[in-house]
């Protein structure tokens, strides 16, 4: 437990994210300041039964420098089972899925379900620890309710198991990424477990970690819709908050691109897997709003109202699905963006948070 506190002393996580932790993405956070990075959620009975595309989720890139893979599950074997299968496949850690708030997979006792059962978490994490060697830890919400907040139950059965640490997002599964984090509930798990306890909610600029930890009593901070909106959120944690122009930002965005065609091909097969992957990240990082002429900077819990300085600013921040189509062909196909050129506006609406972090 020592060398995974040492690891994650005042680090910024890349959170575990149904399609946003894809490898490209975690390599392009990497190139950014990312340290420690998670997969996608990864069910386990998946992975047992052999699908392809399970197995897909738990590659680790050869750059990696510190992986965890998130495992989704509500049985003791098949977890230990996954775990053992991660473990051998190089993974850093492996992380239970006590938060996903997905309807689809509580609704399979998996996820924020499984965390009403505090006891059956204690079995799970027993299972798991005495399958591998390295570090196992859990990522839990609040609660099911504001009725149900019952995180320092799940917390303390997890660490009762032997858990090496504590992910805590501060918002019950009804509340959803509606509201804001509940920090000082993070900070209630934090001073009542003697395991590394990681904070999770609401980080969206780099000046944001340091007040986190020092409030909270967290060893690390995970960021999930932060560093989808901002990919270089992790650079900010040494070179403080970065109002990149328009050009930089496109720059990186290409990179991902570079990164998505090593990863799944640079031919008609390879675009076409990667183009739905691009479209979705465009659904963040057009949310992207530069800090206020005040200094104050603007939060996650709502869209910021803002002049763009550049016609590619007023592209890039366009929330339509023809402008993101627009700019994703023009990437994939490596050709310049001129605005003059991109389509007229609609009404289409943005992606909903619901489907950004399942952990």
């Amino acid at each position: 437990m020592t060398a995974l506190r040492d690891t994650l002393h005042g680090t910024l996580v890349l959170a575990p994210m149904t399609k946003g932790s894809n490898l490209p993405y975690r390599r392009l956070c990497q190139e950014l300041g990312a340290r420690v990075t998670m997969s996608e959620m990864t069910v386990a009975r998946r992975l047992k039964q052999k699908r392809r595309g399970e197995f897909a989720l738990i590659r680790r890139a050869q750059d990696e420098r510190f992986f965890g893979v998130q495992l989704a599950g509500n049985k003791p074997d098949e977890m230990a089972w996954a775990a053992e299968l991660v473990a051998s496949r190089g993974a850093d850690l492996v992380d239970v899925n006590l938060g996903c708030p997905i309807d689809y997979f509580t609704s399979k006792g998996l996820g924020a379900a499984l965390a009403r059962e505090p006891n059956r978490v204690r079995r799970i994490v027993d299972a798991m620890k005495k399958a591998v060697t390295i570090p196992v830890t859990v990522k839990i919400r609040l609660g099911w309710n504001d009725e149900h907040r019952n995180f320092l139950d799940v917390a303390r059965a997890a660490v009762d198991a032997g858990a090496d640490a504590i992910t805590v997002h501060g918002r019950t599964r009804a509340a959803r990424y509606k509201m804001s984090a509940d920090w000082n509930a993070i900070a209630e798990v934090a001073a009542s477990v003697p395991v590394p306890v990681i904070g999770n909610g609401d980080i969206l600029f780099g000046q944001h970690v340091g007040p986190a930890l020092e409030r909270s009593g967290c060893t690390a901070v995970m960021s999930a819709r932060g560093a989808l909106i901002k990919p270089w959120l992790f650079r900010e944690l040494t070179e403080g908050n970065l109002d990149l122009s328009a050009e930089a930002r496109l720059e990186i965005y290409r990179r991902y691109v570079e990164l998505a065609k090593e990863h799944w091909g640079d031919d008609e097969r390879g675009r076409t897997a990667m183009r739905p992957f691009l479209l979705w990240h465009f659904g963040f990082w057009c949310r992207y709003a530069p800090p206020r002429a005040d200094g104050t900077l603007p939060a996650m819990q709502q869209r910021e109202s803002w002049t763009p300085r550049s016609p590619l600013e007023a592209l890039l921040a366009r929330a339509d699905a023809p402008a993101h189509a627009f700019l994703a062909d023009m990437l994939i196909a490596g050709s310049p963006i001129d605005p003059a050129s991109a389509p007229e506006p609609t009404d289409a609406g943005e992606i909903d948070d619901d489907a950004a972090e399942a952990g």
